[in-house]
């Protein structure tokens, strides 16, 4: 059998996003060489001062932390790049700009500047341009679960009618190779297309990259290994979050004590509310919230959607725009929460969902977060109805437990603050 298959990662958009030598080659001197060349004129290369080779090294610098943030972004589901275009091209010169500034090194204001503006053009023209290509064609198996399988948006799933080619290039072929009815013929095509660089999935791996989210009904012992984060990262991660927490709370204090004054202004009780929620490895601890809700009113023990009519009008303002959750910079502190991670449950929502929900303690095996994947991915739905979609979610998050899906919940999570789409 000799197919005539071949990936279409050839496409001339992909090269040019993706691609890591086309960026290299022609994207990156590109962003050094125009501001270079305006401030300096040609033949600026001759005389590479000190000045010169900390500005054209720190946009380099931040040329390769963009293109290696947005490919990584870009294999995570639901991850519209475009829109993480400008956040990622202005934190990676903020970091090269706070890099110069400790080091206390010369360097040209107006080039670095330049070449900030070049890099948000060259890949803003680059993902706009390519958007109407960006669709990609999954062959799909008519065999088991792979019958199954639902399109999401930018991808096109098309059924196999049978084990030969049918003149159409797919990115890559999806099989549920669990299946006891695959039959030689589709084993022989599936190696083939592996041969022909076609990469081959397990109906599983396109569910969870589709989705955003890991189910949870037939998980085995091996899953449970791969679900198992790192552990370094975990490590790193604490660190980060503690001088994160310590360095944004003088910022925000004036912010706190504002909402603080409102709530006590509105309505009875204390500005704070404190829960008891079940926190890492399973531990209790107490979370502090500014309260939101009347304390003279009893609910069913969850927030029951955005009409619950205990919340408060202040309350909905902070809700919506997640200043309720500012308070748990000092659970962050304490090393109680992290800033990204799984939402903290009751303990008594938690103790009923571990007697119902399959696998639910196991949510606990990473800091519970102020912010997390299912937030972004979900929203904040009414806790009981969607526990078994956000806990899915949630494994997702620590299958996939990483810096570059932190930095792409805290990009999701700003965008809802300054929006209010998502919000309780």
């Amino acid at each position: 059998m000799n197919y005539s298959y071949e990936r279409r990662h050839s496409r001339w958009y992909e090269k040019l996003i993706l691609g890591v030598p086309f960026q290299f080659l022609v994207g990156l001197p590109i962003v050094v060489a125009l501001p270079s060349l305006e401030r300096w004129g040609w033949g600026f290369w001759q005389q590479l001062t000190d000045n010169r080779v900390n500005t054209v090294a720190a946009i380099a610098l931040a040329f390769t932390a963009i293109v290696f943030c947005l490919r990584r972004f870009s294999r995570f589901p639901g991850a519209r790049v475009a829109s993480y275009v400008a956040p990622t091209v202005s934190l990676a010169f903020l970091v090269v700009v706070a890099i110069l500034f400790f080091t206390r090194e010369a360097y040209t204001r107006q080039v670095l500047f330049s070449g900030y503006i070049i890099c948000l053009a060259w890949f803003f023209s680059g993902y706009f341009l390519g958007r109407r290509y960006r669709q990609l064609k999954i062959g799909v198996v008519p065999v088991g679960n792979a019958t199954n399988l639902t399109s999401y948006s930018k991808i096109q799933l098309r059924q196999l009618e049978s084990p030969e080619p049918d003149g159409v290039r797919y990115d890559a072929i999806v099989a549920d190779l669990r299946s006891d009815c695959l039959g030689a013929d589709w084993e022989r095509f599936l190696a083939e297309c592996t041969l022909c660089r076609i990469p081959v999935y397990h109906v599983r791996q396109i569910q969870e990259s589709m989705s955003g989210k890991v189910r949870i009904d037939h998980l085995s012992e091996n899953e449970f290994g791969s679900l198992l984060p790192s552990a370094f990262y975990s490590s790193a991660k604490r660190v980060v979050d503690f001088l994160g927490a310590i360095l944004l709370l003088p910022i925000l204090a004036p912010i706190m004590l504002i909402t603080a004054f409102c709530i006590r202004r509105e309505s009875e009780g204390p500005a704070l509310f404190l829960q008891q929620r079940m926190g890492y490895k399973g531990k209790p601890f107490k979370v502090y919230k500014f309260r939101s809700m009347y304390i003279n009113q009893k609910g069913k023990g969850f927030t029951d959607g955005e009409d619950d009519p205990r919340i408060t009008s202040v309350g909905r303002i902070i809700r919506k725009y997640r200043i309720d959750e500012l308070p748990q910079l000092f659970n962050v502190i304490k090393g109680e929460m992290s800033f990204i991670g799984p939402r903290p449950e009751s303990m008594e929502l938690s103790e009923w969902y571990e007697r119902d929900v399959p696998f639910f303690r196991y949510r606990h095996v990473v800091r519970p977060g102020i912010s997390g994947w299912a937030q972004v991915e979900q929203g904040y739905a009414a806790e009981v109805d969607g526990m078994i979609e956000k806990l899915q979610y949630d494994f997702y998050y620590i299958k996939h437990f990483s810096l570059w899906l932190d930095v792409l919940v805290l990009f999701k999570t700003v965008k809802t603050i300054v929006t209010g789409n998502g919000a309780r």
